[in-house]
C-alpha cells in the first residue's frame, strides 16, 4: 500500500452550513445529511441518509475522488460500532464502482460476531475489539476474541485486532 486516508464516516457539518453540490448531481449536503445524528467524540460529521438516492452519491463522489489520487487504503471511522450497516454496504459499493482495488478497514470495535458475513462481504478488516492499550488484559483478551473471529478469516477479509501500542 502507498496512499490512505482516514475519514470519518458521515458528511462533514461545513458542507451541511454551506449545503455543498454532491458532486455530479443535483443533490446538496442537506438532503442526504442526518443532523440529528453525529459522532460521541466528533459531532464535526453528520449520518448520511441512505434511503435518500443522494446518500450513495455522496460516497460515490467521495471514494472516487480518492481513488483519482491513487488511494490504496481507506480507514472509515465511527462506522462499525456502533454498526452502520448501510453506510458501510454505501463505502463497499462505493469502491467497486471505481473498479480501483482499494483496502476498506472499519473502525472502531469491538465489531458484532453474528455480522462477521456482513464485514467479511463488504471491508476487507474490522475491528474486533476497542482500542488496544500496553496492559496484560487487554493483550489476553485479543487472543480470545481472536480465537472466536478466526472462523469468519479468509482471503481479503480480516478481523482486526488493533495494534499494540508499546
Amino acid at each position: 500500500l502507498k496512499f490512505g486516508f482516514h475519514i470519518m464516516r458521515g458528511i462533514p457539518r461545513r458542507a451541511v452550513k454551506e449545503n455543498t453540490r454532491i458532486l455530479g448531481t443535483s443533490y446538496r449536503a442537506r438532503d442526504v445529511a442526518l443532523t440529528g445524528r453525529t459522532c460521541g467524540w466528533n459531532d464535526d460529521m453528520y449520518g448520511v441518509n441512505m434511503k435518500h438516492p443522494g446518500g450513495q452519491a455522496y460516497y460515490d463522489s467521495l471514494i472516487a475522488l480518492f481513488a483519482s489520487w491513487g488511494t490504496d487504503y481507506i480507514k472509515a471511522d465511527d462506522i462499525s460500532s456502533p454498526f452502520d450497516g448501510d453506510e458501510i454496504a454505501a463505502l463497499h459499493r462505493a469502491i467497486v464502482k471505481t473498479g480501483r482495488p482499494i483496502v476498506l478497514s472499519l473502525s472502531p470495535g469491538p465489531a458484532d460476531l453474528t455480522k462477521a458475513d456482513f464485514y467479511a462481504a463488504n471491508a476487507n478488516l474490522w475491528r474486533i475489539s476497542g482500542d488496544f492499550w500496553d496492559r496484560w488484559r487487554d493483550l489476553r483478551a485479543s487472543f480470545d476474541l481472536l480465537d472466536k473471529w478466526s472462523r469468519h478469516t479468509r482471503p481479503g477479509a480480516w478481523p482486526d485486532a488493533d495494534m499494540l501500542p508499546l
